[in-house]
C-alpha cells in the first residue's frame, strides 16, 4: 500500500512531512473520517483518536531533546492502540467491514511499529562514526 505525500510536491515542507509515520498517520485518519458506523460514541472517539496520533506526532517533532520527544511518540503511540482497540470494537459488533478493517488494521500496525522505532531511538541514541 503506497502511502501518498502529505503537500503537494511544489508546497514547501516541514520536518514532520518527511516522516513515513506521519504520511501513515493521515492516511489512517483519512480512513476513519469516511467511517458511517454506529455508535456515534466510538465513531466519535476513534475520530479523536485517530486525529490525537496525528497531532501529538507533529508536537513530538517539534521538541528538541531525544527524551521529550519520545514522551510525545508514545502518547501517540497509545493513541493508535486506542484506535485499534475501538476498531476491534466496531468489527466484533458488525459495523465495519471485512476489507476496512483489514485496511485500517494494517495501517495501524505500520503506525505502532514505526512509532515504536522512534521512541527506541531518541531514547537509545546510537553515536555517530
Amino acid at each position: 500500500m503506497t502511502v501518498p505525500a502529505v503537500v503537494p510536491d511544489e508546497v514547501p515542507v516541514l520536518d514532520l512531512d518527511r516522516l513515513d509515520v506521519y504520511r501513515v498517520a493521515v492516511q489512517f485518519s483519512a480512513v476513519v473520517s469516511r467511517l458511517r458506523v454506529t455508535p456515534a460514541s466510538l465513531r466519535d472517539q476513534i475520530d479523536r483518536a485517530s486525529a490525537s496520533v496525528v497531532l501529538t506526532l507533529a508536537e513530538g517533532v517539534g521538541r528538541v531533546s531525544g527524551p521529550d520527544r519520545a514522551h510525545f511518540f508514545a502518547m501517540a503511540r497509545g493513541s493508535a492502540l486506542e484506535c485499534a482497540a475501538v476498531l476491534d470494537l466496531l468489527h466484533a459488533r458488525g459495523a465495519v467491514s471485512e476489507s476496512v478493517y483489514g485496511d485500517a488494521r494494517t495501517l495501524l500496525v505500520r503506525i505502532v511499529q514505526m512509532l515504536t522505532r522512534l521512541i527506541d531511538r531518541q531514547r537509545h541514541p546510537q553515536p555517530r562514526a
